[in-house]
Protein backbone atom coordinates (compact mmCIF):
# COMPACT_ATOMS: atom_id res chain seq x y z
CA UNK A 1 0.00 0.00 0.00
CA UNK A 2 2.34 2.60 1.30
CA UNK A 3 4.53 1.55 -2.35
CA UNK A 4 1.79 2.33 -4.63
CA UNK A 5 1.11 5.71 -2.68
CA UNK A 6 4.68 6.53 -3.37
CA UNK A 7 4.19 5.69 -7.11
CA UNK A 8 1.35 7.45 -7.54
CA UNK A 9 2.83 10.74 -5.65
CA UNK A 10 6.07 10.31 -7.90
CA UNK A 11 3.52 10.03 -11.53
CA UNK A 12 1.55 13.46 -9.74
CA UNK A 13 4.69 15.27 -9.22
CA UNK A 14 5.79 14.35 -12.71
CA UNK A 15 3.02 15.53 -14.32
CA UNK A 16 2.61 18.66 -12.61
CA UNK A 17 6.47 19.22 -13.17
CA UNK A 18 6.01 19.10 -16.98
CA UNK A 19 2.79 21.00 -17.07
CA UNK A 20 4.94 23.40 -15.33
CA UNK A 21 7.25 23.54 -17.83
CA UNK A 22 5.11 23.43 -20.43
CA UNK A 23 3.30 26.74 -18.95
CA UNK A 24 6.71 28.06 -18.55
CA UNK A 25 7.83 27.82 -22.71
CA UNK A 26 3.95 28.97 -23.39
CA UNK A 27 4.82 31.92 -21.58
CA UNK A 28 8.49 32.33 -23.00
CA UNK A 29 7.21 32.38 -26.34
CA UNK A 30 5.16 35.93 -26.35
CA UNK A 31 7.66 38.48 -26.17
CA UNK A 32 8.34 42.20 -26.72
CA UNK A 33 11.47 44.40 -27.70
CA UNK A 34 11.63 47.40 -26.99
CA UNK A 35 13.84 49.58 -29.10
CA UNK A 36 14.94 53.13 -28.23
CA UNK A 37 15.75 55.45 -31.49
CA UNK A 38 19.39 56.69 -31.76
CA UNK A 39 21.09 58.91 -34.24
CA UNK A 40 21.13 57.04 -37.54
CA UNK A 41 17.96 54.82 -37.18
CA UNK A 42 15.47 55.13 -39.84
CA UNK A 43 12.04 53.67 -40.00
CA UNK A 44 13.34 51.09 -42.38
CA UNK A 45 16.24 50.16 -40.33
CA UNK A 46 13.91 49.13 -37.57
CA UNK A 47 11.51 47.04 -40.37
CA UNK A 48 14.79 45.23 -41.49
CA UNK A 49 16.68 44.71 -37.74
CA UNK A 50 12.93 43.53 -36.08
CA UNK A 51 11.36 41.85 -39.38
CA UNK A 52 7.92 44.09 -39.14
CA UNK A 53 6.76 46.51 -42.08
CA UNK A 54 7.88 50.18 -42.59
CA UNK A 55 4.05 50.77 -43.12
CA UNK A 56 3.23 49.53 -39.79
CA UNK A 57 6.15 51.44 -37.77
CA UNK A 58 4.91 54.47 -39.22
CA UNK A 59 1.05 53.61 -38.59
CA UNK A 60 2.04 53.26 -35.14
CA UNK A 61 3.97 56.26 -34.65
CA UNK A 62 0.72 58.75 -34.13
CA UNK A 63 2.59 60.99 -31.34
CA UNK A 64 3.99 63.13 -34.09
CA UNK A 65 4.36 62.89 -37.85
CA UNK A 66 4.14 59.34 -38.81
CA UNK A 67 6.83 59.59 -41.31
CA UNK A 68 8.99 61.20 -38.45
CA UNK A 69 11.10 59.84 -35.31
CA UNK A 70 12.84 61.57 -32.91
CA UNK A 71 15.96 60.92 -30.59
CA UNK A 72 14.80 58.93 -27.67
CA UNK A 73 11.43 57.78 -29.13
CA UNK A 74 10.93 54.16 -27.76
CA UNK A 75 9.32 51.84 -30.05
CA UNK A 76 7.89 48.65 -28.29
CA UNK A 77 7.75 45.36 -30.78
CA UNK A 78 6.27 42.25 -29.49
CA UNK A 79 6.17 38.92 -31.24
CA UNK A 80 2.41 38.93 -32.23
CA UNK A 81 3.17 42.13 -34.37
CA UNK A 82 1.76 44.58 -32.30
CA UNK A 83 3.78 47.96 -32.26
CA UNK A 84 3.47 50.92 -29.92
CA UNK A 85 5.42 54.28 -29.75
CA UNK A 86 6.05 56.36 -26.16
CA UNK A 87 5.60 59.13 -25.26
CA UNK A 88 7.66 62.10 -26.34
CA UNK A 89 7.67 64.51 -22.93
CA UNK A 90 11.30 63.32 -22.69
CA UNK A 91 12.16 64.70 -26.19
CA UNK A 92 9.80 68.35 -26.02
CA UNK A 93 11.81 69.03 -22.56
CA UNK A 94 14.94 68.81 -24.37
CA UNK A 95 17.07 72.25 -25.10
CA UNK A 96 16.63 72.16 -28.95
CA UNK A 97 14.48 70.81 -31.51
CA UNK A 98 14.76 66.84 -31.89
CA UNK A 99 15.91 66.93 -35.40
CA UNK A 100 13.31 65.01 -37.34
CA UNK A 101 14.11 62.21 -40.48
CA UNK A 102 11.62 60.95 -43.30
CA UNK A 103 11.79 57.58 -43.43
CA UNK A 104 14.85 56.78 -45.15
CA UNK A 105 17.40 60.08 -43.78
CA UNK A 106 18.66 59.09 -40.77
CA UNK A 107 17.68 60.63 -37.33
CA UNK A 108 20.43 63.91 -36.67
CA UNK A 109 21.16 64.60 -33.11
CA UNK A 110 19.06 67.38 -31.79
CA UNK A 111 21.56 69.76 -30.58
CA UNK A 112 23.07 72.14 -33.20
CA UNK A 113 26.26 70.52 -34.99
CA UNK A 114 27.64 73.58 -36.72
CA UNK A 115 27.57 77.57 -36.60
CA UNK A 116 26.23 79.62 -39.46
CA UNK A 117 27.62 83.05 -40.30
CA UNK A 118 25.85 85.47 -38.29
CA UNK A 119 25.92 88.87 -39.84
CA UNK A 120 25.65 91.50 -36.63
CA UNK A 121 25.20 94.43 -38.60
CA UNK A 122 22.15 95.91 -37.17
CA UNK A 123 20.33 95.33 -33.52
CA UNK A 124 17.84 92.27 -33.19
CA UNK A 125 14.86 93.73 -32.67
CA UNK A 126 11.30 92.05 -32.23
CA UNK A 127 7.78 94.03 -32.43
CA UNK A 128 5.89 90.99 -30.15
CA UNK A 129 5.17 91.84 -26.77
CA UNK A 130 3.71 90.23 -23.46
CA UNK A 131 2.69 86.23 -23.92
CA UNK A 132 3.61 86.03 -27.48
CA UNK A 133 7.26 87.40 -26.63
CA UNK A 134 7.49 84.66 -23.63
CA UNK A 135 6.23 81.85 -26.62
CA UNK A 136 8.81 83.34 -29.02
CA UNK A 137 11.24 82.95 -26.42
CA UNK A 138 10.40 79.05 -25.58
CA UNK A 139 10.34 78.21 -29.12
CA UNK A 140 13.89 79.66 -28.96
CA UNK A 141 15.10 78.05 -26.43
CA UNK A 142 13.74 74.47 -28.12
CA UNK A 143 15.19 75.15 -31.78
CA UNK A 144 18.26 76.58 -30.50
CA UNK A 145 18.71 77.33 -26.78
CA UNK A 146 18.71 81.30 -28.31
CA UNK A 147 21.68 80.96 -30.50
CA UNK A 148 22.16 82.91 -33.30
CA UNK A 149 24.83 80.99 -35.39
CA UNK A 150 23.17 77.39 -35.10
CA UNK A 151 22.76 75.59 -37.37
CA UNK A 152 21.30 72.06 -38.05
CA UNK A 153 21.66 70.64 -41.90
CA UNK A 154 19.58 73.33 -43.95
CA UNK A 155 17.63 74.63 -40.81
CA UNK A 156 20.00 78.10 -39.20
CA UNK A 157 19.95 80.11 -36.19
CA UNK A 158 17.93 81.03 -33.32
CA UNK A 159 14.51 80.14 -34.59
CA UNK A 160 16.07 77.29 -36.87
CA UNK A 161 14.53 78.84 -39.90
CA UNK A 162 14.94 77.31 -43.35
CA UNK A 163 17.97 78.70 -45.21
CA UNK A 164 15.71 79.59 -47.79
CA UNK A 165 13.65 81.90 -45.98
CA UNK A 166 16.61 83.89 -44.83
CA UNK A 167 17.92 84.55 -48.30
CA UNK A 168 21.79 84.54 -47.30
CA UNK A 169 21.26 86.71 -44.58
CA UNK A 170 22.04 85.31 -41.56
CA UNK A 171 21.80 88.47 -39.33
CA UNK A 172 19.89 88.92 -35.99
CA UNK A 173 18.14 91.37 -37.14
CA UNK A 174 16.74 89.26 -40.74
CA UNK A 175 16.12 86.19 -38.24
CA UNK A 176 13.70 88.11 -36.07
CA UNK A 177 11.75 90.29 -38.68
CA UNK A 178 11.45 86.17 -41.07
CA UNK A 179 10.39 84.78 -38.06
CA UNK A 180 8.19 86.85 -36.97
CA UNK A 181 7.05 86.75 -40.61
CA UNK A 182 6.72 83.43 -40.85
CA UNK A 183 5.03 82.63 -37.32
CA UNK A 184 2.20 85.39 -38.31
CA UNK A 185 1.49 83.72 -41.77
CA UNK A 186 1.26 80.43 -40.35
CA UNK A 187 0.03 80.35 -36.60
CA UNK A 188 -1.35 84.00 -36.16
CA UNK A 189 0.54 84.46 -33.22
CA UNK A 190 3.35 82.94 -31.26
CA UNK A 191 1.26 81.83 -28.79
CA UNK A 192 -0.25 79.65 -31.60
CA UNK A 193 3.01 78.67 -32.62
CA UNK A 194 3.61 76.97 -29.31
CA UNK A 195 0.77 75.10 -28.82
CA UNK A 196 1.62 73.46 -32.19
CA UNK A 197 5.13 72.94 -31.14
CA UNK A 198 4.31 71.30 -27.96
CA UNK A 199 1.40 69.09 -29.76
CA UNK A 200 3.89 68.15 -32.95
CA UNK A 201 7.76 68.66 -31.38
CA UNK A 202 8.08 71.52 -34.13
CA UNK A 203 6.48 74.53 -35.73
Amino acid sequence: MKKKNMIKSIATFAAVSAGVLFAGSQSASASTVKHTVVSGDTLNKLSAQYGVSVQDLAQANKIQDINKIYVGEVFTISDDGQISVSDQSAVAAAPAQAATTQVSAPVQQAAPVAQAPVQQSAPAASSVSGSDAAAKDWIAGRESGGNYGAQNGQYVGKYQLSASYLNGDYSAANQERVADNYVTSRYGSWSGAQSFWQSHGWY
